[in-house]
């Protein structure tokens, strides 16, 4: 079976005007959609076409002839990761088990939101801000292109913002951190973060 797009948790309107219609008809539906269809392209007639995606990731990233297909089939687990990290009405401060999680690991969600928006500030180029879980403790991540926690062993992905330029050039233009903070005060799904760290526990 070859992958198909996966749905998208809402309307294509429904996260605007943080982040608007145009920005998912070209972010998701001919950004994710080429790195779907790249990726079964690459696969077909392989002995990797009908593994799971998490498989493919792992052993195209063991071989570094393979990095065009890693490319393809992480973006397409990252994007489906962003866009569920985001939800209509979400933002602000968590609430839950993640909430204790962030003021006993971090400080505060003050502290956490500063190192988080610095990690995707930091991220010269292209690249994702991650939340992550590792040894019972919660870190922030920052990786280029492609890469991802999902192949750090022991790193479980709770969160994570897309600061390629393609995720919100069309409504903040060069500024990212303008982007950064409006994805965390309106956008961040904070349930996601909660499901995902209650899964890891």
């Amino acid at each position: 079976m070859a992958f198909e797009l996966p749905p998208l948790p809402y309307s294509r309107d429904a996260l605007a005007p943080h982040i608007s219609e145009e920005t998912l008809n070209y972010h998701y539906g001919k950004h994710h959609q080429a790195y779907v269809n790249n990726l079964n392209k690459m696969i077909d007639g392989t002995d990797l076409e009908g593994k799971p995606l998490e498989e493919i990731i792992e052993t195209a990233e063991a071989d570094s002839s393979k990095a065009g297909l890693f490319n393809n089939a992480a973006q397409v687990w990252n994007h489906t990761f962003y866009w569920h990290s985001m939800k209509p009405g979400g933002g602000g401060k968590p609430s839950g088990a993640i909430a204790d999680k962030i003021d006993s690991d971090f400080g505060s969600y003050d502290k956490f939101a500063e190192e988080f928006k610095g990690a995707g500030g930091g991220q010269f180029g292209s690249g994702w801000a991650w939340l992550v879980l590792k040894n019972g403790k919660l870190e922030v991540r920052k990786t280029p292109n492609a890469e991802t926690p999902l192949t750090e062993d022991g790193a479980t992905p709770l969160l994570t913002m897309d600061v390629w330029e393609h995720a919100y050039y069309l409504d903040y233009q060069n500024s990212r951190p303008n982007y950064m903070q409006a994805w965390l005060e309106s956008v961040v799904n904070w349930d996601f973060a909660n499901q995902n760290l209650a899964d890891a526990n």
